[in-house]
This record gives C-alpha cells, sequence and structure tokens, in this order.
C-alpha cells in the first residue's frame, strides 16, 4: 500500500491534491508503516531506522503547507499510536542548494522555492525544544 500512496503523492501526472488530501494520504502510509513494521520490530527488541516519520507532516503539511500544526499533531499521535524516535538526525541544506543537487523531480521537488524556505524553518523550529533527541547536521 506504501508504494501505491507514494506514487499517488509524488508523481506530477497525479495533478493537484488538496492540503488536507496529502496530509491524509502521508498518515494513512504512516499508520501502515507502524502497523506493519515499525511495532513489530519494537516487539522484538529491535533498532528501527526510518528516513521520515511524524516531524515530516508538521514541516511540510503544517509550515509549508499552512495546515494548523496542533491538529496535525493530534493526527500523527493516532496514526503512530504514540510512538515517537528516540533520535533524529535532521539534515539541514539551504533550499536552493537543495534544489540544484535533486536530480529527480517530484511534486514535492517542484514547489516554489518559498515552500521549501518555510518547510525548512519548520523543521528547525520542530526542534529547537528536542535537542536531545533532534541533532541538526
Amino acid at each position: 500500500m506504501g508504494k501505491e500512496i507514494e506514487r499517488i503523492l509524488l508523481e506530477s501526472s497525479t495533478g493537484q491534491i488538496s492540503d488536507t488530501a496529502e496530509l491524509f494520504l502521508y498518515l494513512a502510509d504512516r499508520s501502515e508503516h507502524v502497523n506493519k513494521i515499525i511495532r513489530p520490530a519494537l516487539e522484538k527488541d529491535r533498532i528501527v531506522i526510518s528516513d521520515r516519520f511524524a516531524d515530516a507532516s508538521l514541516a511540510y503539511q503544517g509550515y509549508g503547507r499552512g495546515l494548523d500544526i496542533h491538529w496535525i499533531e493530534q493526527l500523527n499521535n493516532r496514526a503512530t499510536q504514540g510512538i515517537s524516535p528516540e533520535l533524529t538526525f535532521l539534515l539541514d541544506i539551504d533550499p536552493e542548494l537543495a534544489k540544484k543537487r535533486s536530480k529527480e523531480k517530484d511534486r514535492i521537488e517542484n514547489e516554489k522555492i518559498a515552500f521549501h524556505q518555510r518547510v525548512r524553518q519548520g523543521y528547525l523550529e520542530i526542534a529547537h525544544p528536542y535537542p536531545n533527541r533532534v541533532k541538526t547536521i
């Protein structure tokens, strides 16, 4: 299911998706990922490494798209069943430089630079109160 959701979200041929629909699709993918991969692994005392998690929705749909942060936090909590990372690495890069380096251009990467600047600022604001969990590189 995750690959199909990813295709809908990222392919530009999908066309415009409303901000709220985009959020719910990411939340559905996250919920499935928690239920099928993360929770079973944690129950077996395994280490789980993910490339994105709840902070991504706060940054992209909250700060980037302007959806209500508190609402997203509540929905994230439901989708993740309260699971949160013990450690997060935030790779901080200037959005203009990142855009130049990017080889693949999906629907999100094709957004205007102002969107990516809001997302970056969002990640930095999300990280600020959690210096023990979020390590900015």
